[in-house]
């Protein structure tokens, strides 16, 4: 199979479930409200060491956002539920509430628990802060603070979702790697429900989940670095290839994450440069999801 020219190989990518929580954050400007979730997203790469994996889900136009202002949303991920709290307190608690004009809303679909963070992150306000509603179905806090009101829904909710989707595409060079890797990633900001994890959407350490050192759970994947090729005997890089990209595609579901995959794909075969596109599998030992490539697009 081939998308202009570039062959799809026949392979799949293995995907696991994870607790997540899907946020609404607004600002005055859509510049501001996307600094504010880049901050909030931050240290969001990969559950390995991050404290969660975490991400720039979708862009709302102020028409549709509670409080008609431009807003961005953006999903919390963590491997257990307990985690989940403690990340949406801090996250929401320090990159949103100190963030001048941002406010935030609980966005998630199918929700399996709910927490308190709006009660709990009213206290900021102490005793100045204000219940209201429900407006709209919202129960909010209304908090204090030297740029004006911090606007914050009192309950965040938990639903599954999945992680670990994924591309894997050989380049000629750094720059088609990272001119087409960037055009995938926004291309992925207009699928709802699936976010990129990793910094800039983008994985440049690509891992495999074992080690010949004890102290480490993961380490690097010998089969794809270009710079070792002649030292590793089964390696996958082609000989003209001198990068290897991997974008990680995390969602709601495994809808939105194949579908994510889908649009990704078709994005970076697009561009000079890019020689191959696969995925990252451990045979079914890492996750329960298997997201074949080719029945991506034999589904349309």
């Amino acid at each position: 199979m081939k998308i202009n020219d570039v062959p799809i190989e026949d392979t799949f990518a293995e995907a696991f479930p994870m607790n997540m929580n899907r946020t609404l954050i607004t600002a005055y400007d859509a510049e501001w409200a996307r600094t504010t979730a880049l901050e909030a997203t931050g240290f969001g790469t990969s559950v390995i060491m991050a404290p969660a994996e975490a991400g720039i889900e979708y862009i709302l136009d102020a028409k549709t956002t509670p409080d008609h202002r431009p807003g961005i949303r953006v999903i919390f991920g963590t491997m257990s539920k307990k985690q989940l709290e403690p990340q949406l307190l801090a996250r929401i608690g320090q990159c949103v509430l100190t963030s001048p004009t941002a406010c935030a809303y609980d966005a998630t679909p199918d929700q399996r628990d709910k927490y308190d963070v709006g009660k709990k992150l009213s206290l900021f306000g102490d005793g100045y802060q204000v219940k209201k509603g429900p407006i709209d179905g919202r129960i909010l806090w209304l908090i204090p603070r030297m740029s004006g009101t911090f606007v914050i829904q009192e309950s965040f909710g938990r639903t599954k979702g999945v992680a670990g989707g994924n591309i894997i595409y050989f380049c000629k060079d750094v720059e088609s790697g990272m001119i087409s890797g960037r055009a995938a990633v926004k291309s992925i900001e207009g699928v709802e429900g699936a976010y990129t994890p990793f910094p800039g959407g983008l994985v440049g350490s690509g891992s495999k989940p074992s080690s010949k050192y004890k102290s480490m759970v993961a380490s690097t994947n010998e089969q794809y670095c270009p710079t070792i090729r002649a030292m590793v005997p089964d390696s996958l890089v082609p000989d003209e290839s001198e990068f290897v990209m991997e974008i990680v595609i995390n969602g709601l579901s495994e809808e939105n994450v194949a579908h994510a995959m889908r649009v990704a794909i078709e994005e970076v075969c697009k561009y000079p440069g890019v020689l191959r596109v696969t995925a990252g599998n451990f045979e079914g030992k890492l996750g329960k999801y298997s997201i074949s490539l080719h029945e991506l697009f034999n589904t349309q």
